[in-house]
């Protein structure tokens, strides 16, 4: 899943950026309002952390910005302005919560989670696919009652296939959305974790999940004839 972190303040910015990573999630930066204005139009996010100090313009007109251009992203305010008075105008503008700073990155991440799921209708928490499952609040995988291992980001890779069962994922699209904006499309990255994942996988089911679609990309679900 993929994050716009839009703050002026490059410290912040880049540790909400790391913590994101390390949790799995892709996390694109944007220093102006406008930038990120930018950047939301031109990506499908999954959340946007927006800080209502920017130097060009005030988060609550880049809220309502995007609000106006029909953009439904959940949007998380996060600033120093926590007075009763200022998160009644930001929920007023469009922002879904509201943080105030100084904050603790583990309720940042609950209330990014917790955003999420409401805009993605209400979803459980667990993801399924025959007796394989994921729990998306403890971050953990299970096949019947075997735990597998995964690294952070094998973890938002195969979050991103179960979501999208049965589609064939582009290489392009699988680094927009699991990886961020700097991702070199000639890498070879993705094929690295996609067998590495495929692996792991192997170990508690007979049959492949993960299969590889020549010439187009891979896709997650039972085997077909004409797939590797």
């Amino acid at each position: 899943m993929r994050i716009l972190v839009i703050e002026d303040n490059p410290k912040l910015a880049e540790g909400i950026r790391k913590g994101l990573e390390v949790e799995g999630y892709a996390t694109d930066i944007a220093g102006t309002g406008h930038d990120g204005e930018d950047l939301a139009t031109r990506t499908a996010y999954d959340a946007i952390i927006l800080d209502l100090m920017l130097p060009d313009e005030d988060g609550l007109t880049v809220c309502k910005n995007l609000r106006r251009m029909k953009i439904a992203t959940p949007i998380l305010i996060l600033t120093a302005l926590a007075m009763t008075s200022n998160k009644v105008e930001g929920l007023n503008a469009g922002a879904d919560d509201y943080l105030g700073k100084p904050f603790e990155f583990d309720e940042l991440l609950a209330r990014l989670r917790a955003l999420m799921r409401r805009h993605q209708g209400m979803e459980s928490t667990t993801l399924r696919f025959g007796d394989l499952e994921m729990d998306l609040l403890k971050r953990s995988v299970r096949y019947g009652n075997e735990k597998i291992k995964l690294s952070a980001r094998e973890m938002a890779l195969l979050e991103f296939m179960m979501r999208n069962k049965d589609r064939v994922l582009s290489r392009t699209t699988i680094g927009e959305k699991v990886w961020d904006l700097n991702f070199e499309s000639s890498s070879n990255v993705i094929d690295v974790y996609v067998s590495s994942l495929r692996r792991k996988l192997a170990f508690v089911n007979e049959e492949p999940l993960i299969h590889t679609v020549i010439g187009m990309g891979y896709r997650f679900g039972a085997p077909e004839l004409c797939e590797a």
